[in-house]
């Protein structure tokens, strides 16, 4: 199975589904900050600070 070479050092944070690079995913706009990467001022704790996130794709 082919692996994405990019992504095996990269970390998840509480608002990915998966690891950046998973097949079956892709980047959304973190929800919770719905892109500024804050939240009261701070880094957003479901994005880490990136304004994105990871989710599955499709529909199952």
């Amino acid at each position: 199975m082919a692996q994405n070479p990019g992504a095996k050092n990269q970390t998840t944070n509480p608002g990915d589904e998966a690891k950046p690079g998973t097949p079956g995913t892709g980047e959304n706009v973190c929800p919770r900050c719905r892109g500024t990467g804050k939240v009261e001022g701070a880094a957003c704790p479901d994005c880490g600070g990136s304004g994105k996130v990871t989710e599955g794709i499709g529909g199952g």
